[in-house]
C-alpha cells in the first residue's frame, strides 16, 4: 500500500508553498553494499559542498525562515539538509550510516532538500505533519539512556498514532521509527518550500529512487508529488 501523508490544514494555511514527494519502498532488501549510481550520486554530492549552489542557498533561508516562525532558532536546530551540509564541510565528506541512509544523505545535500525515512514496520498508522499542543511523546537517546521527550508546544512536528516520529519539522527523527540495516519497509519523504521548483524536487526524487533500485533490484517503489492544490482535490 502506498503511504500519502496527512498534512493539516494549518500547515497548508502557513506555507502554502510547501511540498513534497512521498517515497514508498517494499521488499527493499540490498543485494550490494555499493553500487556505481550511488559511488557517483555520493561524489557529486560531496563535491557540491564545495562550490556555491546559489538555488540551494535560497531553499535553505526559506527553511530558516519556517523554523523562526514556529519558535525554533535555526542555528541552533537547523533543518536536516542544513545540518548534514554543514557537517559535511566541515568532514570533507558525507558521513556512511548504511547505503540506503546514504543514499538519501547524498541527495539532501546535493539538491539542499530535507530527505526523512521511516521504517514502516515501527511505524503506527498513516504520517501526519501537524502543529504540536506539547504533550505528544517522542522517544529519544540522552546520555545513552532511552527517554520519552515532548515537543514544544506549536512545534510543527511527523506524527505517528504512538507519538512524534521527528521533531522540528525534519530536525530530528525519533528512535522508534528509524530505518536500520533489517528495514525492508520503508517510507521516505522529500520536502520542499518555494524557491525550489516542483520539477526540482522531483528530479531528486527521481534521482534516490534510481539509486535505491541499484541497491535493492527486487524493491517495489510508489511516488507521489503532493502540494496544497493536490492535497485538496484528493481531500
Amino acid at each position: 500500500m502506498q503511504v500519502i501523508p496527512d498534512i493539516a490544514d494549518e500547515i497548508w494555511a502557513r506555507h502554502r508553498d510547501f511540498h513534497l514527494v512521498s517515497i514508498t519502498l517494499r521488499h527493499a532488501l540490498l543485494q550490494t553494499e555499493t553500487s556505481t549510481a550511488l559511488s557517483d550520486l555520493r561524489a557529486e554530492a560531496e563535491a557540491s559542498v564545495r562550490q556555491d549552489h546559489s538555488m540551494g542557498d535560497a531553499h535553505l533561508a526559506a527553511w530558516e525562515e519556517a523554523y523562526r516562525g514556529f519558535g525554533s532558532r535555526p542555528n541552533r536546530t537547523p533543518c536536516s539538509a542544513a545540518a548534514l551540509i554543514k557537517r559535511a564541510r566541515k568532514d570533507g565528506a558525507l558521513p556512511r550510516i548504511s547505503p540506503l541512509v546514504d543514499a538519501y544523505n547524498a541527495v539532501s545535500v546535493l539538491y539542499g532538500v530535507p530527505v526523512g525515512g521511516e521504517d514502516l514496520d515501527r511505524y503506527a498508522g498513516r504520517p501526519s505533519l501537524l502543529v504540536a499542543n506539547g504533550d505528544e511523546p517522542f522517544e529519544t537517546i540522552q546520555n545513552g539512556e532511552l527517554v520519552v521527550d515532548h515537543p514544544d508546544p506549536g512545534e510543527i512536528v511527523w506524527c505517528d498514532d504512538r507519538g512524534v516520529t521527528c521533531r522540528r519539522w525534519n530536525w530530528r527523527q525519533g528512535r522508534r521509527t528509524m530505518i536500520t540495516t533489517e528495514s525492508s519497509a520503508l517510507w521516505l519523504v522529500l520536502e520542499a518550500l518555494g524557491p525550489m521548483t516542483p520539477s526540482r524536487l522531483q528530479e531528486a526524487g527521481t534521482r534516490l529512487t534510481h539509486v535505491i533500485a541499484s541497491l535493492c533490484p527486487k524493491v517495489e517503489i510508489s511516488t507521489t508529488y503532493l502540494d496544497q492544490f493536490s492535497a485538496n482535490q484528493s481531500a
